[in-house]
């Protein structure tokens, strides 16, 4: 029977996922240039860098739980069963959640107000980053609201997922979820569905061959002190120094202009 929960929670996430895969397999293999988060630090630097460390660093610690939840639900309830344990997972969770929120709010402002970034700031770049913001509101407030995540996390939203990779979908575990959570889950699934449009694939193509590729060789063409403003100054012509005829001595030939060297 085709009701909202099968259709939000098992249709909608298939496809967008068929489409991500499509999607970006076609971008890789035709537009490989595209591949990269077309960074503008070039254009501002220094807004970038309390936008960006924040998120990254907030970003990758939530990514991370939600993944070793995923992959080990019961040593995840095992670690939560002494309620210190609970309590510093909850808290560290939550803090990675507001360093997200912190450095996604920097960064939407940056691009808002730096005039050299928004007009690089195409319509795409807009829709990530209010999904981003919605993403990670509904985050947070779920840490704080409904708390507990953690342990929840692992006996009902892990269950949902592992049906859906194993092709048996079963929304019977999330069906009871509060709204606010069921929200969390279905942008995630949107933000799946712009995944291949956006920046976002830069995720896929972490230069990892940097590590062990040869070193490049950078030969200048040009004058590089020039380029760089490092050559040598001109120094200052000498200012001539003309002795006025009455302040000769007699019989002194008229001298010729000298040169006043001076520091």
């Amino acid at each position: 029977m085709l009701n909202i929960d099968n259709l939000l929670f098992v249709i909608f996430p298939y496809t967008v996922m068929i489409l991500a895969v499509v999607i970006t397999a076609q971008r890789y293999f035709k537009k490989g240039f595209t591949y990269s988060s077309l960074s503008s630090q070039f254009l501002e630097g220094g807004e970038l860098f309390y936008g960006s460390v924040p998120w990254h660093i907030g970003i990758l610690g939530v990514l991370a739980g939600h993944l070793i939840g995923f992959a080990f639900p019961k040593s995840v309830l095992s670690f939560n069963s002494v309620p210190l344990r609970l309590y510093i997972l909850e808290t560290v969770g939550l803090l990675f959640g507001l360093m997200c929120l912190v450095g996604l709010v920097n960064l939407i402002l940056r691009r808002h107000i730096s005039t050299r970034v928004r007009a690089v700031t195409s319509p795409m770049d807009v829709v990530v980053l209010l999904l981003l913001l919605i993403q990670v509101v509904l985050g947070v407030y779920t840490a704080i609201f409904y708390r507990w995540g953690s342990a929840w996390y692992a006996t009902s939203a892990v269950p949902y997922l592992r049906s859906l990779f194993a092709f048996q979908p079963d929304v019977a575990m999330i069906a009871p979820l509060p709204l606010a959570v069921k929200a969390h889950f279905l942008n995630a699934w949107v933000l799946v569905a712009v995944f291949g449009f956006s920046r976002l694939v830069h995720m896929l193509v972490v230069p990892i061959h940097y590590l062990w590729r040869p070193y490049q060789i950078v030969v200048w063409n040009w004058n590089r002190k020039r380029i760089r403003g490092q050559a040598p100054r001109p120094r200052p012509a000498p200012a001539e120094v003309m002795v006025p005829a009455s302040e000769r001595a007699a019989g002194e030939r008229p001298a010729k202009a000298r040169p006043a060297f001076t520091r």
